[in-house]
């Protein structure tokens, strides 16, 4: 079936409510099977136009996902991405700033890692920690020696427009952006951790900090609101991804990623006259 993916994007200047917006949509196959072939489809288109991004060399494609944990980031992108060469992409995780990178600026230690041209970038979890988790644990913040001029509310919005600003950057210099939220049901992360608990295979997932923070639940929710309501614009939008079905999510992040490719009208070099006249010249010689 169709997915559009533009029923999951945040129009710039839309006021983000996350309550209005499901966890869990329609299935979008009938069958475990239909599922698994959608996604396989999905996956070899994504080889396949990854291999000219990587050929013609002017674009690259950021993709960022953010989330409540145990949402599914690490699970999609293993499934989207599986058919990707590693040579044309990186996956980078941000977990808590190390004690060099409190040294810069917010934005420093992400933007070492930005993907050149050519290639896929995937970043799980963000710069935008820096407008979610270190909102929610003020300590965080304090950390990072800020000028004392700075009020919490004025670091926000300065933030918000320096995420702007840097994306408008890297969309006008050819690095194309989509943003992914992953969408989790409070209910549906509380079964989820205790599946972590009750499989043994599991039991190494489970962070103890992740039941700490379902204190914060309802922090988090307003940070992320007002994050997507503040940074999602027309060439670098948020989409908002029902999370509560981890097949739905993933099908819905593949066509996210594979409008995304589409939208560059990528093909292969076209070899110029006296390029072909050289390929020729030295076929020759081989084959003579």
């Amino acid at each position: 079936m169709d997915i559009d993916a533009k029923a999951f994007q945040v129009m710039e200047s839309a006021k983000v409510d996350l309550n209005a917006w499901a966890t869990v949509g329609e299935p979008l196959c009938k069958s475990k099977k239909a599922y698994s072939k959608l996604l396989q489809d999905h996956v070899e288109r994504l080889s396949d136009l990854q291999r000219m991004l990587y050929a013609s060399n002017h674009h690259a494609l950021l993709v960022v996902f953010q989330a409540m944990d145990t949402a599914g980031k690490d699970g999609a992108i293993r499934h989207v991405m599986s058919g990707v060469n590693p040579q044309g992409c990186q996956v980078f995780s941000f977990q808590h700033p190390s004690a060099q990178e409190l040294q810069h600026d917010f934005l420093w230690r992400t933007t070492r890692n930005l993907p050149e041209r050519g290639h896929i970038g995937i970043f799980n979890r963000s710069y935008y920690e820096e407008v979610l988790i270190v909102r929610v644990h003020h300590n965080i913040l304090v950390g990072e020696c800020l000028a004392d001029t700075h009020s919490e509310e004025a670091v926000w919005t300065g933030r918000f427009r320096s995420i702007v600003d840097l994306e408008r950057h890297l969309h006008a210099n050819g690095t194309r952006i989509v943003k992914v939220f992953l969408h989790l049901s409070k209910d549906e992360q509380r079964r989820r951790l205790l599946a972590r608990i009750d499989e043994p295979e599991s039991n190494w997932k489970f962070e103890f900090a992740d039941v700490e923070e379902r204190k914060h639940w309802d922090v988090y929710m307003q940070a992320y609101a007002q994050a997507l309501t503040a940074t999602s614009t027309a060439d670098c939008p948020w989409f908002i991804v029902p999370a509560d079905d981890k097949d739905s999510a993933r099908l819905i992040v593949s066509q996210i990623v594979l409008d995304a490719l589409v939208g560059l009208k990528l093909s292969y070099p076209v070899a110029s006259a006296a390029r072909r006249r050289q390929l020729q010249a030295v076929r020759k010689r081989m084959t003579s």
